[in-house]
């Protein structure tokens, strides 16, 4: 009989400061409910083997056809991203080949790249559109008026990635002006990307705090990657060989769009807040769902 007081004693009192929390820190509350509305640790998992997949595709389309100058591009942007060097660079130099590789070989990769990224390459891009729909409460959109959107996305993406390492190092005149660049041209990609995907149906000015959250938070990490990520990768590659860079490489970017998901979530309840939605003129959300 005592220990069962004892347990009553103690779900009420947890009962009774949550409550508190609640009432005293109603955005927390509200934020935790949108993350859980979007399934974050699903959504963010789910985007990075979505990305993943559809990256590898990518990788032997621009290894097979692309120009040497926009193929040493991607190889650079991808060095600077993730700081990659030593055994790792090298694996990813060995997708790329050199001058001397047989061509008929890579037109045959190059091929086969292109089958599997026709059939595959928008499922990131769908992935990330039911994340933003999700943040807003909105349903599915209409396939006639998304589709296309999807592979907008893809070819916007494909291209900035490309000029990333450009970008990072401000066009020649180094890191005191690529760094801001990088930030303001990552806010007005996130800013895009989250009007594209939901079909127009937010207006502009309310996606711009989840732009903000998720465009620095996605530079930021991408700096700090070059800390860490090279010793990780060079040491998994030791380890486990081939399979232990791309658990690396997973994990990262589970990270990465962990990040994506909690800045498009807080920046919808941010973008809802009294306050802010009216100089945002934030629609309503039984509002935004019927349009």
């Amino acid at each position: 009989m005592s220990d069962t007081s004892t347990v009553g004693r103690a779900t009420a009192w947890a009962a009774a400061r949550a409550k508190e929390i609640r009432e005293e820190f109603p955005f927390v509350t509200r934020l935790t409910r949108q993350l859980v509305a979007v399934n974050l640790l699903d959504s963010a998992t789910r985007l990075a083997a979505q990305t993943f997949l559809t990256a590898i595709p990518i990788l032997f389309v621009v290894a097979a056809f692309a120009p040497d100058a926009v193929r040493e591009q991607m190889l650079e942007s991808a060095r600077g991203a993730l700081g990659l060097s030593g055994d790792s660079l090298d694996q990813v130099r060995q997708v790329y080949g050199d001058g001397g590789t047989d061509s008929a070989v890579r037109d045959t990769s190059g091929v086969v790249g292109a089958l599997v990224m026709l059939a595959s390459a928008t499922a990131c891009s769908r992935a990330l559109q039911r994340v933003c729909e999700r943040a807003w409460g909105l349903p599915s959109a209409g396939l006639k008026l998304i589709a296309w959107r999807w592979v907008a996305w893809l070819c916007v993406w494909l291209a900035v990635v490309i000029l990333q390492n450009l970008l990072r190092g401000g066009f020649g005149a180094g890191p005191w002006l690529g760094l801001p660049l990088s930030y303001a041209a990552s806010v007005l990609l996130w800013w895009w990307t989250q009007h594209l995907l939901l079909g127009g149906r937010v207006p502009w000015l309310p996606l711009l705090p989840g732009a903000l959250l998720t465009g620095v938070g996605v530079v930021s990490l991408s700096w700090a990657s070059r800390l860490y990520m090279p010793r990780t990768l060079d040491r998994s590659l030791a380890e486990f060989g081939p399979f232990g860079l791309v658990f690396s490489l997973l994990s990262w970017l589970i990270v990465l769009f962990t990040v994506v998901c909690v800045g498009i979530s807080a920046g919808c309840v941010i973008a809802r807040e009294r306050p802010v939605a009216r100089r945002l003129r934030t629609p309503p959300a039984g509002r935004a769902a019927a349009a």
